[in-house]
């Protein structure tokens, strides 16, 4: 999407391509906390309930 304008060619050339550097650093951070913590479906957390806010 943002490949074919101007402007971002302008702001990696500049800058860097921020987004994809992002995108692997999440990646990494995934495939470490994978290797340290079992996978767990959210839908099968508990419930969290907090005294300002019901848990619905």
């Amino acid at each position: 999407m943002f490949q074919e304008t101007p402007i971002f060619s302008r702001l990696v050339a500049e800058r860097g391509d921020i987004p994809t550097q992002v995108r692997g650093e999440a990646d990494r951070i995934h495939r470490d906390l994978a290797r340290v913590m079992p996978w767990v479906a959210a839908s099968d957390l508990p419930a969290r309930t907090t005294p300002d806010r019901p848990a619905w």
